[in-house]
């Protein structure tokens, strides 16, 4: 399909550049949770690591959803550096306040591209962004109740123990 050219992207240049912005958004995010995997391993906590092997993963996924979505509107999706990694942690708990945070910061990034996309009025992109809004709400979820483990368990004793053998179990289940 070499012969095909793309004469004209159904997205403005704006919402591209903030798509492709979200894509290195979302690599960095899935490198910020391999390196909290890898200081939950190191650390003993093996529940806690095999959780954020799996948010990296879904990370990467978002990522990618992102960078094909740019593609099939006719957009340049660009391959992000990701830098800057933080790779230690003063603690069990920061390491799951920080992913909260992390998820929260998303969130609000995905929110500021759809109200670009309605000033555009590219709906489009608006139900492309819908599926994100519903995960999201998912990923925030856990995060809110993994580190509620740390409030209502503690980390006195085997309290940490428990909350780490308590991550893996987390779910959401959606009304729709």
């Amino acid at each position: 399909m070499k012969d095909i050219i793309r004469h004209k992207s159904l997205i403005s240049a704006d919402v591209e550049m903030l798509l492709n912005q979200q894509v290195k958004k979302e690599a960095h995010s899935s490198s910020i949770y391999l390196s909290m995997a890898s200081w939950c391993d190191r650390n003993g906590f093996d529940n806690s690591a095999d959780y954020f092997f799996k948010q990296a993963e879904e990370e990467r996924a978002h990522q990618l959803k992102f960078f094909k979505y740019i593609l099939d509107m006719g957009g340049n999706a660009t391959s992000p550096e990701v830098m800057n990694i933080k790779g230690e942690y003063n603690s069990f708990r920061e390491v799951f306040e920080e992913a909260l945070e992390q998820e929260i910061n998303i969130t609000q990034s995905i929110k500021n591209i759809a109200a670009r996309c309605h000033k555009e009025q590219d709906y489009i992109t608006v139900e492309f962004l819908n599926w994100f809004f519903k995960e999201q709400r998912e990923e925030e979820y856990k995060a809110r109740r993994a580190l509620e483990l740390f409030d209502v368990i503690g980390e006195e004793g085997t309290g940490r123990w428990q909350i780490d053998k308590h991550v893996g179990r987390i779910s959401y289940t959606s009304e729709d």
